[in-house]
């Protein structure tokens, strides 16, 4: 007689988890899959990290929900693994557990005055106007007129133009309602960038850089001298550069020749071998100094960006973003590379300290590999770890968990978390904000809050009880 149905649990319901999740409907056949997340909602930075006037990116949702929620997946929202529930206990309630979680936090600087006040990773803020409840409550000065953004990749490109699209823009789309009132009354006029590699390095993808060159009412200007290529970018571009990094160059080119745009309300300047080496102020941010760089090859004949010395330029400001890319944390019990800063892993497969697989536990995404590649890198990604979890499963490879029953877990969460979401109060939040978008033509209205969240879905679980 046939087995039970053997349980997954993927933690972190992000686009990771969720590609993952469709990946073993596929792959592995009869499987339960849990996805738990430590916020009340799924989907992780589709809904709290990618710009809100990129909706067309945004309606990747309805994909995963169709191919993972209604499709038997069960969502376990506001459960926070490590606090409210352990990996090991975990492991005695799933056949496997694959980890999800992403690179949470922000890259230091490591530069003076990094933490004075007006001084924010570009992620806090945008968590801030993407309406994460754990960031509701930031306050940004944007009553500067200058900000400077350090950092030229895309999550630098969305605060740009968060920052500098009109209210009349903003208005369209799901931004947090609180966002909206304070980018209303923003006085920013300008916001300058810092790469501190050249344009051929530049870390934008073409479209983003594209888009930026085209925003109504904003003047984009680049410096021409600082567009010429030195020797080492040239081969380099000549020999090994991609695609994006030949189309960005000529599309900064096309920008530094043109004319500025007359009664442009706000301005973007793209700086290029520029770094911040100090951030000063008396009490909060008053000004970047910054210093130039050159492009040098490395032994390793990787490119670097070496200090000129050279006096270096202060720049006046309000405000700082600092956009230098992402880490992720340690799980509590589970190995992790404070190197690398991902779970040590062959293929998915999490490995021991000694290097051999740790039975039943996998990672995906940014967790696995670092903060690297786009959200279909993710698809990918995820299907080749569910391949070896599918493999193992097909082999008798993993243990049987000690208590596989799923009213088992339930029963343990239910004790510990009493306000578990379940798709049914998922589904009562996302109805209710797209209602309230409705009403005023947008495409949803966010709740913003952990306890609005919880309200909202915990309204659904009443009236199905009566």
């Amino acid at each position: 007689m046939a087995g039970p149905r053997p349980r997954v649990a993927i933690v972190g319901a992000g686009p990771a988890g969720a590609f993952a999740a469709s990946a073993l409907r596929r792959c592995a056949g009869d499987v339960e899959i849990d996805l738990l997340e430590r916020l009340p909602t799924p989907w992780g930075l589709l809904r709290g990290g990618v710009a809100p006037d990129h909706q067309d990116i945004k309606r990747l949702q309805d994909t995963f929900d169709r191919q993972t929620l209604r499709h038997g997946c069960r969502f376990l929202g506001n459960v926070e693994v490590g606090v409210d529930i352990s990996h090991a206990e975990l492991m005695r309630h799933y056949a496997a557990v694959i980890y999800a979680t992403g690179a949470q936090t922000d890259k230091s600087l490591g530069i003076a005055g990094e933490d004075l006040p007006g001084s924010w990773a570009a992620t806090e803020f945008v968590a801030w106007y993407n309406g994460h409840p754990d960031y509701r409550d930031l306050q940004f000065d944007l009553s500067a007129k200058r900000v400077v953004v350090i950092g030229n990749g895309n999550v630098a490109a969305d605060v740009i133009r968060m920052l500098t699209l009109s209210p009349r823009a903003l208005e369209r789309t799901d931004i947090a309602d609180h966002a909206l009132e304070a980018l209303r009354a923003s006085a920013v006029e300008e916001v300058v960038v810092l790469g501190r590699r050249g344009p051929a390095q530049a870390a934008f993808t073409s479209a983003e850089l594209r888009e930026l060159g085209h925003l109504e009412g904003v003047d984009l200007r680049v410096r021409a001298e600082e567009l010429e290529l030195d020797p080492v970018s040239q081969d380099w571009l000549a020999d090994h550069g991609t695609f994006t990094a030949r189309t960005n160059v000529e599309l900064l080119r096309e920008f530094a020749a043109r004319a500025p745009r007359e009664g442009a309300a706000r301005r973007i300047e793209l700086r290029f071998l520029r770094s911040p080496v100090q951030i000063r102020g008396s009490g909060r941010v008053e000004a970047v100094d910054i210093r130039r760089n050159e492009i040098v090859r490395a032994d390793d004949g990787a490119l670097r960006a070496r200090a000129v010395d050279e006096p270096v330029e202060p720049i006046a400001c309000g405000l700082v973003l600092r956009s230098v890319g992402y880490r992720a944390v340690p799980l509590p019990d589970v190995p992790f590379d404070e190197r690398s800063f991902v779970l040590p892993n062959e293929r998915g497969r999490v490995l021991t300290p000694d290097g051999a697989p740790l039975p039943g536990v996998y990672a995906v995404g940014w967790i696995k590999r670092g903060p690297t590649g786009i959200l279909g890198t993710n698809k990918r990604d995820a299907e080749e770890t569910v391949a070896c979890l599918a493999d193992d499963l097909a082999t008798a490879a993993l243990t049987p968990p000690a208590s596989p029953d799923r009213a088992q877990i339930d029963a343990l969460l239910a004790e510990r978390v009493p306000d578990v979401v379940t798709v049914e109060g998922w589904r009562a939040i996302d109805g209710l904000e797209r209602e309230r978008g409705r009403d005023g033509q947008r495409p949803r209205v966010k709740l913003a809050s952990r306890g609005e969240l919880l309200s909202a879905a915990a309204a659904t679980a009443s009236s199905a009880a009566s």
